[in-house]
């Protein structure tokens, strides 16, 4: 197992202390529950296309299916 070192603020200190023993664990061992949930709930994307990435969005939005077809939608374009 790796060691890694860091310093913590007092305050946050003595609630990891206070947390882990309530819980009958190391802080240590509470530290690396913490990190494995923070990691396992990242908000990163993954690579994708924007099809991938946004597929289920198409179609959501009633309306007509293609504007640029209609004649109706250019009135006072570029006026």
């Amino acid at each position: 197992m790796k060691v890694l070192s860091l310093k913590l603020p007092e305050g946050l200190d003595a609630k990891l202390g206070g947390k882990a023993r309530s819980r009958g664990i190391s802080k240590s061992a509470l530290v690396r529950e913490a990190i494995e949930v923070l990691l396992s709930h990242s908000d990163v994307v993954s690579p994708g296309s924007f099809v991938d990435l946004a597929g289920d969005l198409a179609g959501c939005v009633a309306g007509s299916e293609d504007l640029s077809v209609s004649q109706e939608h250019f009135k006072g374009y570029g006026e």
